[in-house]
């Protein structure tokens, strides 16, 4: 393997801090803003992994939630005044129920496809864990705290929930199943509910099935409108699909069907699985996702019609009711017009909390991490892998966040303290995935060495494929990752923060399991101790 030294490069940077706890507005990304300051904006409107989007409108404010799966905080809360621009604001989900059972990761497991809603003055969400069973948690303060979960109804492979509450007082709630776990997939379900919202209260009924014309049908949003109960779901298989729009005036069916939303001559593959909201004017709009591979699911909004009581979505170009998607439209007329918004990605570590951006594999120990805000810093403890683990797939203590955008680049500054009686302590800059790849450093008894590591397939086990660098005298360092069109991956490394020396080899980045590939850091070790080393992390930082 060669190294060669690229170009002299600086970076002047200006971000201000945002808290796990603070709902403050943040600066605005280096890399991706989806308003074009001109009343029109671009899809994505946020191009990161918030996959299986779902939102509400309350008042002048819509909140959006999604698919977290195994990652800790789960259940992601934006909010935007104009749904282009979005800000996260915190996390519905603390931690994974069971406490134990998420204590070690559980890959592509955990929250499926939520469902956020607004009713007597709370928020809900609900969401259904493919191991567990239909979970519903609430709040009247949307940015938390939230109330603890509560099992609304217990089995295998119940996913995808969505409650409806209608205008006699009844209650009702729609669900599809995993094949994985139920055995079955492909149709959706209606049930009854009590009125609180808690339990399901009688096995309701099958509503449709897509095995003919509308395989893989799943992702449940449960509406109604001038007198009709729609049920708005994909269809068709995550990358490839379209969206299923269902309609009946009984909630228990039959049903009519209608494609509202199809790839058509467009490169957005398998748009759908999303939600609808209208706003005060009128108007009304559609989020859903698009699978980008590496980048995971990220967020499109479509301008949405009504016509003979049906939907279309997006643009209409032959008149047949189905819709593709939309690249650039005028901006959603919310009565006035708001500054450019993005979720957080550079992080300075100047709060007493981490960042929200900030996710963990599994539930954490109170160990892994610690704010120093008098410095500017954020401390992490090495944690010993579990003794089963055969690579960094099986660690629960990775703290990564979404990649932000198509193209960018991210550098850290970093001082690596290990235990000088222990071997083996290691930290690093990672991109994760089902194969990953990270520059890191490693303890030795003679002293501490750089290296860079590969583990293709890690989901399987494969083992890692290291190369040693070289040996540092000093225990400061910079790392960067640049990651280019198609999830193309560049690491390179400064001993002076100034000329950054590039590995040669190139990795390609790959998705997780149903997320996207993730950009962070970790520190491990394979032995006990009474007293681990750490590494502090100046800042994290985002440019294009």
């Amino acid at each position: 393997m060669k190294f060669t030294k690229p170009i002299l490069s600086t970076f002047l940077f200006n971000f201000l801090f945002i808290g796990i706890i603070s709902a403050q507005e943040g600066p605005i990304s280096k890399v991706w803003v989806a308003d074009q300051g001109d009343g029109t904006y671009i899809n994505p409107i946020l191009h990161a992994d918030y996959s299986d989007p779902d939102l509400c409108r309350v008042g002048d404010d819509f909140y959006m939630t999604a698919s977290s799966f195994n990652a800790v905080p789960g259940l992601p809360i934006l909010h935007s005044k104009d749904l282009v621009n979005w800000n996260l604001i915190g996390y519905a989900l603390e931690r994974q129920l069971p406490l134990d059972f998420f204590s070690k990761p559980q890959h592509g497991n955990g929250v499926w496809a939520p469902a956020i809603r607004f009713h007597k003055g709370e928020y809900y969400i609900y969401w259904g864990d493919p191991d567990f069973g239909i979970y519903m948690v609430k709040t009247k303060d949307p940015a938390g705290p939230w109330e603890e979960p509560v099992l609304v109804e217990a089995g295998l492979g119940l996913i995808d929930p969505c409650p409806l509450w209608d205008e006699d007082g009844k209650a009702y709630l729609s669900h599809a199943y995993a094949g994985s776990r139920a055995g079955i997939k492909s149709v959706l379900v209606v049930k009854p509910m009590n009125a609180e919202g808690t339990k399901t209260t009688g096995a309701g009924k099958l509503v449709f099935d897509g095995h003919e014309n509308h395989p893989t049908v799943e992702g449940t949003k449960f509406y109604k409108r001038n007198g009709y109960y729609y049920i708005f779901a994909p269809a068709g298989g995550v990358s490839t699909g379209w969206q299923l729009i269902l309609r009946s005036k009984n909630p228990y069916g039959p049903y009519e069907e209608h494609i509202a939303l199809a790839q058509g001559e467009t490169e957005i593959n398998g748009p759908h699985q999303g939600g609808w909201v209208e706003l005060k004017n009128g108007e009304h709009w559609f989020v859903h996702f698009q699978d980008k591979d590496a980048y995971g699911r990220i967020v499109h909004l479509q301008p949405m019609s009504w016509k003979n009581d049906w939907p279309t979505m997006g643009e209409d170009n032959d008149g047949d009711g189905t819709g593709q998607p939309v690249l650039i439209h005028k901006k959603p007329n919310v009565g006035k017009s708001f500054p450019a918004m993005t979720p957080p990605d550079t992080d300075e570590f100047e709060g007493n909390e981490l960042g929200m951006q900030w996710q963990w594999h599994a539930n954490p120990k109170a160990t892994w991490a610690f704010s120093n805000p008098a410095k500017g810093q954020l401390r992490l403890y090495t944690d010993q892998i579990p003794e089963d683990a055969k690579n960094l797939w099986d660690a629960p203590n990775l703290l990564l966040q979404k990649f932000p955008a198509e193209e960018f680049t991210t550098t850290t500054s970093l001082t690596f303290t290990p235990n000088e009686k222990l071997e083996n302590e290691q930290v690093g800059l990672i991109v994760m995935g089902m194969s990953y790849a990270y520059l890191g450093l490693e303890s030795k008894k003679d002293g501490l060495y750089l290296k860079y590591v590969t583990c293709l397939d890690a989901e399987h086990g494969k083992p890692e494929q290291e190369i040693t660098i070289k040996k540092l005298e000093f225990h400061h360092i910079h790392f960067r990752v640049k990651v280019e069109k198609g999830g193309l991956v560049t690491f390179s490394y400064s001993e002076n923060g100034q000329e950054f020396i590039s590995v040669e080899e190139r990795f390609s980045a790959v998705p997780g399991k149903w997320i996207g590939a993730k950009v962070g850091l970790f520190a491990t070790r394979k032995s006990k101790t009474n007293d681990s080393g750490y590494v502090d992390i100046d800042w994290f930082r985002f440019s294009k």
